[in-house]
């Protein structure tokens, strides 16, 4: 069997999807982290988020209850 020119740890594809980002569409380099992004307001993060931290601290206790009563510890 013939090696392989391909690498196994997925760098080729990072470096091609890199390059493809940082090719404007008339060929220039571009900046792709140099636009505009999408940003959101710390507060409104923590708001979008406070459900699943809530759900996570719930289930973690539910773990350690069903652990407890299974194993007596």
């Amino acid at each position: 069997m013939a090696p392989k020119d391909t690498e196994a740890c997925g760098r080729c594809s990072m470096t091609s999807v890199v390059s493809a980002a940082s090719e404007g569409d008339d060929g220039s380099d571009r900046d792709p982290f140099g636009d505009a992004r999408i940003e959101v307001p710390e507060d409104r993060l923590r708001r979008a988020a406070a459900p699943q931290v809530l759900l996570g601290r719930a289930k973690r206790r539910i773990d350690q209850l069903a652990t407890k009563i299974t194993y007596g510890r």
